[in-house]
């Protein structure tokens, strides 16, 4: 019976052990990209949301690479304004405007040749 007992503990442990290790994976802190907004892609969404507005935008990591990416403000932002988004498991978890200088090299590149 004690042996049995050993190994129920033993794979509720791992269970545990390998849980959180995949919540840490997931939660991924150091996952940043940059947008420009551009308001003609902001969808509205009904009038009971505490966050009416919904945007689609296509993203860049600092090494360029594109992402698309859906986060949702309380109001229409500035239109051509830059983004920095932080980005967690389940989605855009905070973003903030940055100054076209603060853009990665590889981030402004891509605007250029969009632009």
């Amino acid at each position: 019976m004690k042996a049995k007992s050993f190994v129920a503990i033993g794979l509720i442990f791992c269970f545990i052990c390998g849980a959180i290790g995949l919540l840490y994976r997931l939660q991924d802190y150091d996952a940043y990209y940059y947008t420009q907004i551009d308001n003609s892609k902001v969808k509205k969404l009904p009038a009971n949301s505490d966050m009416p507005y919904e945007y689609s935008l296509d993203c860049y990591g600092k090494n360029g690479k594109r992402k698309k990416l859906t986060f949702k403000t309380y109001r229409i932002l500035r239109e051509d304004a830059y983004l920095l988004l932080e980005v967690r498991a389940f989605g855009v978890y905070r973003w903030e405007e940055v100054q076209p200088g603060d853009l990665p090299p590889k981030v402004r590149d891509q605007y250029r040749a969009a632009g």
